[in-house]
C-alpha cells in the first residue's frame, strides 16, 4: 500500500490536475513566505525551484511518511518573474509586456518522500500574438486571470492570445506537469494507470 499523498498547495488548478490521476490525496496550505524567497533569490528559475522545494518540505515535516507534492510557477521574461497579477491593472501591464514576444513559463515541482526529494522544472516557451490594447481589455474582462502567472488561462480563452506554444507537457502550463509526476509516483508505488 502506498503512503499518504499530500498536495502542498491551495491552488484549485493543481488540485484539479492531481485529481485526474484518481489517487486519494489531501491538500494542505504550506504556509511559506513566498515574498521573502523572491526577494532573496531574484532569478526566476531559482525562485520557482526554491518555492516548490520549500512548500513540499514545509508540509512533509507535518506528515512524516507521506509523499508531498510542492509546486510553483512563474512566467519569465527579460530576467524577471511575472507572478499572479492579483488585479486588472497588473494583469493589463503583464499582457502588454508579453504581447508580440516569447516568454518562458517555468513550472517547478518538488516531490518529498521518506527517501528524499525529487525535483524538476518544466519549461514551456510561449509566443504571444501582438495584441492590441482592446484585445487585452476584452480578454481580462472575459476571464479575469488574476490568479494565474502571466495573466492568462491557457485552458480557456487564453489560448487565443498565442501564436505558438512549445513544451513537453501541456498540463505544466496549467500548474502541475502530470507526465513526469505520474512516472515519479509510479516509482514510489502508486497505481497510476
Amino acid at each position: 500500500m502506498p503512503p499518504p499523498l499530500v498536495l502542498a498547495s491551495t491552488s484549485r488548478y493543481r488540485r484539479e490536475l492531481l485529481a485526474r490521476l484518481r489517487l486519494p490525496f489531501a491538500c494542505e496550505k504550506p504556509g511559506v513566505d513566498e515574498d521573502a524567497v523572491k526577494q532573496a533569490l531574484g532569478e526566476p528559475l531559482a525562485i520557482v525551484r526554491e518555492l516548490a522545494r520549500t512548500k513540499a518540505l514545509a508540509v512533509a515535516v507535518r506528515h512524516p511518511g507521506a509523499v508531498v507534492i510542492g509546486g510553483d510557477q512563474g512566467a519569465a521574461i527579460d530576467g524577471a518573474l511575472l507572478d499572479k497579477p492579483g488585479d486588472a491593472t497588473r494583469a493589463t501591464a503583464q499582457l502588454q509586456r508579453l504581447r508580440g514576444r516569447e516568454h518562458r513559463l517555468l513550472t517547478a515541482v518538488a516531490l518529498a518522500h521518506p527517501g528524499g526529494v525529487v525535483e524538476w522544472v518544466e519549461t514551456t516557451r510561449l509566443s504571444m500574438r501582438a495584441l492590441d490594447d482592446d484585445e487585452i481589455v476584452r480578454y481580462i474582462a472575459a476571464e479575469q486571470p488574476f490568479d494565474c502567472a502571466g495573466s492568462y488561462k491557457i485552458e480557456g480563452q487564453g489560448i487565443g492570445l498565442f501564436d505558438a506554444i512549445t513544451g513537453d507537457d501541456q498540463t505544466a502550463i496549467i500548474g502541475l506537469p502530470l507526465l513526469r509526476l505520474g512516472r515519479e509516483l509510479r516509482a514510489l508505488g502508486f497505481a497510476v494507470p
